[in-house]
């Protein structure tokens, strides 16, 4: 495994009004909660690909789905892991928080176990993803990126939560990597 390197980012004030989110998540169990905050439309994100698009890339091998997350990282502002019970660990979602730190783009973590899925069903509340990703000066990554969990159990409060948050915790984010 690649090491995350600590970089600072280079964000001009100008790009503060133009924030573009990558979100990264466990498809199979989550994509209906990210749809949501996708679909809520607060912050502009990268397009929802469909099973059948994705289908195509996986079958290109590791080479064709580290090229296919690059271009979805390409010219976006943040990447955003939305933390199901099952996203930390994930090698492609490790590949995509490494190539986002290094990369120098902002980075967290919001915990969505308690929206619901399409059958209206909550989730465990998952790993922080960070914890397993080294740092060069022997850390982790989780000792540098913030992770948020919305304090409420009802779904549509924890929607308006983040709805509500996101932009706030983008600039927050941009901003602890300038430090």
């Amino acid at each position: 495994m690649s090491r995350a390197k600590y970089n600072k980012p280079l964000y001009r004030e100008s790009e503060k009004m133009s924030r573009k989110a990558f979100y990264s998540f466990h498809y199979v169990r989550d994509s209906h909660r990210v749809a949501q905050i996708r679909n809520a439309g607060v912050i502009e994100g990268n397009e929802e690909v469909s099973d059948n698009d994705w289908e195509k890339v996986k079958r290109g091998g590791d080479a064709a789905i580290r090229q296919w997350i690059d271009g979805q990282l390409y010219g976006k502002s943040v990447a955003i892991i939305m933390i199901g019970s099952e996203t930390a660990g994930r090698k492609w979602i490790n590949y995509e928080i490494e190539k986002a730190w290094n990369d120098r783009k902002a980075v967290f973590g919001i915990h969505i176990h308690r929206l619901k899925n399409l059958a209206q069903l909550q989730s465990p509340k998952g790993a922080n993803p960070f914890a397993s990703i080294p740092l060069t000066n022997g850390g982790r990554l989780s000792s540098l990126v913030k992770t948020y969990d919305p304090p409420y159990i009802d779904s549509k409060d924890v929607y308006r939560y983040i709805t509500q948050n996101i932009p706030t915790w983008v600039e927050t984010a941009i901003s602890d990597r300038q430090r």
